[in-house]
């Protein structure tokens, strides 16, 4: 008997057929789960309008669990694609030399673009190397900036910025040549120009430099606290990812490299 058969109306099924029609939907129809997810999501709030008007007394899908999501691995950029991104802007221009500190930063500190725009004069400590962040849950952390992203900010606060506010007061570290504040949504288009530029592939955003901070300090032997310290992420099992990623690499390296890979 098919689920039509069963069913003759939306307000007469219940849980057990609502999971007979999640079964039909993988075996039958082939559905992905994050397709299924959505059905699901759509049938929710389906019955929760039916119970607000008062056609049904109790919700199907009240006690029906989501599928769960495969956990995807972030986007994997090698050393080499990191530093032909870097390599991408012309420092020689005011707007390329920002550019250029801006990327440098943020692969070198693993900042969220958000915590990165967000920067001001002040948070900026360039006798001890680091920034002072403010990430999600106004949670405070200094963050390590290395000698070479360092180098690249003190290059563009003595010239770039100086020039860009041509003395208008303002307290963003990274500003425009209007004498504004950074964007988000500005220096995402800055990131994917540069991939363009430096021919990378695939879709780039100021979130996969983060994610190459973090798989390369683990590739490197960088203790998974630590970077979970410096992401400012609060559950280690959110930083446990990149472990996944690095193993990733590995495996796609033997298979490359290996005679019998």
């Amino acid at each position: 008997m098919s689920l039509q058969e069963k069913a003759p109306s939306f307000y007469q099924v219940d849980g057990a057929f609502i999971q007979s029609w999640l079964a039909h939907l993988y075996t039958v129809r082939h559905l992905k789960t994050r397709s299924a997810g959505r059905a699901l999501s759509a049938l929710r709030r389906f019955y929760q309008h039916a119970l607000r008007e008062g056609r049904m007394s109790v919700d199907p899908t009240l006690r029906i669990d989501s599928p769960r999501l495969p956990r995807t691995l972030p986007t994997n950029l090698s050393e080499a694609d990191v530093e032909a991104l870097l390599a991408a802007p012309d420092t020689n221009t005011d707007l390329g030399l920002r550019d250029r500190t801006m990327l440098e930063m943020l692969y070198a500190s693993g900042l969220r673009v958000s915590e990165l725009v967000g920067l001001r004069m002040a948070q900026v400590s360039q006798d001890s190397g680091v920034v002072q962040v403010v990430g999600k849950g106004n949670k405070e952390r200094l963050v390590p900036i290395g000698e070479t992203a360092l180098d690249w900010l003190q290059r563009y606060l003595t010239s770039a910025r100086v020039n860009l506010m041509d003395g208008y007061p303002h307290e963003a570290l990274f500003v425009t040549r209007r004498k504004a504040p950074m964007s988000r949504q500005a220096f995402w288009y800055v990131v994917r120009r540069y991939a363009k530029k430096a021919a990378l592939k695939g879709s780039l955003s100021p979130h996969t430099l983060r994610h190459a901070f973090a798989t390369h300090l683990v590739n490197h032997g960088a203790d998974l606290r630590v970077v979970q310290l410096l992401l400012g992420h609060a559950d280690i099992s959110t930083t446990q990812i990149y472990t996944h990623v690095a193993r990733e690499r590995l495996r796609q390296l033997h298979e490359r490299h290996h005679p019998r890979g």
